[in-house]
């Protein structure tokens, strides 16, 4: 199942499926600030990417220390089909300051793709699974803040957010709808 919108010269897409089985330059794992791939998105990440991606994040944790939430970084996507993994701490539900923190870490996953000279990123519904973000709540900052950064100039050809199962699906696609109306 998919949807697509060209906005300007951009193509922003809803699919149905696993993130880790796109043929994109960079996946974007939702990450929490110690960059440990453990379940989720981040498990898959880690069990089919291989330790590589993992060794990459501790060193970037050894450097320079926990991630903020809203902040991103890169690594190699190891034995991904993408080349790159961007690491988008998104917030914990109830911590306060959620919808900047999103939105924060959406729009800082753009620029460094844009950085790195990236055409195609796909997002997974940062947050919404063991930080407890409600999907719709997601879905409403994820949407019109791809939305915004297109409009503001990107070489992204490409940006998918990759919801996971039927539910998270139909949410997005009844968001981008209502969005782009």
């Amino acid at each position: 199942m998919y949807m697509k919108i060209r906005i300007e010269t951009t193509i922003l897409e809803l699919v149905k499926g696993d993130i880790t089985e796109l043929s994109v330059d960079s996946i974007v794992n939702a990450a929490n600030n110690a960059l440990q791939l453990g379940g989720g998105v981040a498990g898959s990440i880690r069990r089919k990417g291989g330790p590589v991606i993992q060794n990459a994040c501790d060193k970037i944790v050894f450097e320079k220390g926990k991630v903020p939430a809203g902040e991103a970084v890169i690594t190699t996507g190891g034995n991904l089909k993408a080349k790159f993994v961007i690491h988008a701490v998104g917030p914990v539900y109830g911590e306060g300051e959620e919808d900047t923190k999103l939105r924060n870490a959406v729009t800082n996953s753009l620029k460094l793709a844009d950085r790195h000279n990236l055409r195609s990123v796909a997002f997974p519904a940062i947050s919404t699974g063991h930080f407890g973000m409600p999907k719709e709540e997601c879905a409403k900052i994820m949407i019109p803040t791809s939305i915004s950064y297109i409009k503001n100039g990107t070489q992204l050809s490409t940006i998918i957010l990759c919801l996971y199962d039927q539910e998270s699906y139909d949410i997005f696609k009844e968001i981008l709808r209502k969005t782009i109306s």
